[in-house]
Parts: structure tokens; sequence; C-alpha cells
């Protein structure tokens, strides 16, 4: 069986982002579309949370924003169906997670294959999910860090793209260790994204390798 090869196009590009909360990596995306670092704009940003302060911000950055209620929809399929709608509709070519805390159905993953990046705060593929910073420190890991990772049906268990390691200090709490963490994913979100419309990250299998 021939092993599945993907690249990265080479174009400027139209990014959604899917948010439920602070969306501070969506902020940290949208800064380097501004400054031209990353060659593409911001068309969507989607929420699952109508009251999301990432949401609000996109507002006042005259970005296009998009609420829909889970509540409203028969399923999980359903749901995901209509918002994989409106991406199409957009053209949309890179969906960037940014603390998106709904997980995404196997179907959609599947639609939008490799073109759907997540950024997690932990070094992949140890501790998947969620509460990590808390499980590092209970496990007496001497580095954590982040990592931004293609998205597949499997949660947390996509090709990774990059990450940043953090040392965890023997005085830290969840919450220190996190904000230190937090700092090395909006370095590496939008690094990553750059990339992708660079066309530099070329996908072997579950490998992702960075093109000179």
């Amino acid at each position: 069986m021939t092993e599945q090869i993907f690249q990265s196009p080479k174009k400027r590009g139209r990014i959604a982002v899917f948010l439920s909360g602070r969306g501070s990596n969506f902020l940290a995306i949208h800064d380097a579309v501004k400054k031209g670092s990353i060659n593409a704009e911001v068309s969507l940003v989607f929420s699952n949370k109508q009251k999301a302060p990432g949401l609000e911000h996109a507002k006042k950055q005259g970005l296009e924003t998009l609420y829909l209620n889970p509540k409203e929809y028969a399923s999980k399929n359903d749901y995901d169906d209509q918002i994989c709608e409106q991406v199409q509709t957009r053209d949309i070519d890179l969906i960037c997670l940014a603390g998106y805390m709904k997980i995404l159905t196997p179907g959609f993953c599947e639609q939008f294959e490799h073109r759907i990046m997540n950024i997690h705060p932990a070094l992949l593929p140890s501790f998947p999910g969620l509460h990590v910073q808390k499980k590092a420190i209970e496990w007496g890991v001497r580095y954590s860090g982040a990592t931004v990772h293609f998205v597949t049906a499997k949660v947390d268990m996509g090709p990774i793209v990059l990450q940043a390691a953090v040392p965890v200090l023997q005085d830290d709490t969840e919450e220190s260790l996190s904000q230190r963490i937090l700092e090395q994913e909006h370095k590496i979100y939008p690094e990553a994204v750059r990339l992708y419309f660079e066309g530099k990250l070329k996908v072997k299998g579950r490998r992702v390798f960075i093109l000179d």
C-alpha cells in the first residue's frame, strides 16, 4: 500500500479559527497575519459559545464571526455538517482550533484532512486530553511544553508539526506552568501556520517534514 503524502499549498490562504474561550492563540495568529508574517487572512472566527471572549475580540477587529448553538441540532453529526457547510461556503483553506472545546466528528476530520491544526499544551503523544499541566506536575516530568499538530479523528494524535519544550519547575503550580506554556504556544502556532501557507509542510504517514 502506497504511503499517503500531502504537501501544504504555497498560496495566499483563508483561515477559519474555531474557539470556545478567550482566544489568545487566535489573537497571536491574527497579529502575525496583520504583520504580514503569514500569507493568509482570517476569514472567519467561529464559536460554539455565544459569549466567548475570543468572538468579541474578533468582532472588535472587524472580522466575520459565526456562532452556532449546538443545542439546536439533533446530533453532533448534524452540528458538524452545518459547520462544514459554512466553512466550505467561505472557501477556507485551513482551520485553526484555538481552544475549541468540542471534539470534531470523524466525518468532519476526514472532510478537511490535513487542513485542520490544533495547539495542545503538552508534548504529545504524552498527556493528551484535558488538565494536562496538572498531570505533568503530578507525574513529575522534567519537561512539558506545547504541540501544534494536524487534527485527525483520534483526539490529540494527529501528525506533529512543531513543538516547544518548557521546563517544569519544582515549585510550579498548574497555573504557573500553564502560563509559561502559553507563551510558547503563541510563538509556535503562528509559525506552523506560516509554514503551511509557504508550502513547507510535507506529511508522510504520521511524520511532518519541514522543507527548506
